[in-house]
């Protein structure tokens, strides 16, 4: 499909979902997502419908032209590299003709995003695009609602990691944190739980499933879960 070229491009907007429950986008996020004629997110696996995706689902209007982008789960570089640089290429025709472009992510698209690499990578190509970022509920901060817990108190430390962390640098940050947040920590489970029990954490320890989604689980007291198979997606004390 050809697309005119506009002499002003449209604008990228960042729209940050929320960490599962529709609900919990924001009003700006979804009267941005509502005008928007193009609403771009993170495709799912295996023909199922991502996350982002799902969380938004409700609020997709008929005039809405949905692109889902492929962005693999993988740690290589240069896969990564060409796969963000593949879903620059496929959102800047519509840019470059004038026409605004809603990218949906989970949580926030601040926080260990996809909308990150995407926003770097149509900037590399078309300078003269306008980025535009919303904020939204991150899910450290949905995982301490569900549980009626606060975050932090008073002059608490809080550090949040990605899965990418070796257990050394876990056990020098849990010498000086109050709280510590690691997302995505299914893969590296299996390591976790011999130190927080070597340090008697596991009772003030819990992992958030799917945190404000429908398929929401919470496990709190790890004492009786060395092992853990299901895809948990954040852990948090």
């Amino acid at each position: 499909m050809l697309i005119p070229l506009a002499t002003q491009p449209g604008t990228l907007y960042g729209v940050s979902a929320g960490p599962g429950d529709p609900e919990l986008i924001t009003v700006k996020g979804l009267n941005c997502l509502q005008r928007s004629p193009l609403i771009a997110f993170p495709a799912g696996l295996g023909g199922k419908l991502g996350l982002a995706e799902r969380i938004i689902a409700p609020w997709l209007l008929p005039h809405h032209q949905t692109l889902p982008l492929h962005f693999p789960y993988t740690r290589d570089e240069a896969s990564l590299t060409a796969a963000w640089a593949l879903a620059a290429a496929q959102v800047l025709p519509y840019l470059r003709a004038g026409q605004d472009v809603c990218f949906v992510s989970e949580g926030d698209v601040s926080l260990y995003s996809t909308f990150s690499y995407l926003a770097h990578f149509v900037r590399a190509q078309e300078a003269s695009v306008a980025i535009a970022t919303i904020p939204g509920v991150c899910s450290p901060l949905a995982a301490a609602a569900v549980q009626n817990l606060p975050l932090t108190l008073q002059h608490q430390k809080l550090v949040i990691l990605p899965a990418l962390y070796s257990v050394a640098e876990l056990e020098t940050i849990l010498e000086w944190a109050d709280v510590l947040v690691l997302m995505k920590v299914s893969s590296v489970y299996a390591q976790i739980w011999p130190i927080l029990k070597r340090r008697n954490l596991l009772e003030n320890s819990y992992v958030v499933e799917r945190a404000t989604g429908p398929e929401q689980r919470v496990y709190g007291d790890l004492g009786d879960r060395q092992t853990y198979l299901s895809l948990t997606l954040r852990f948090w004390w």
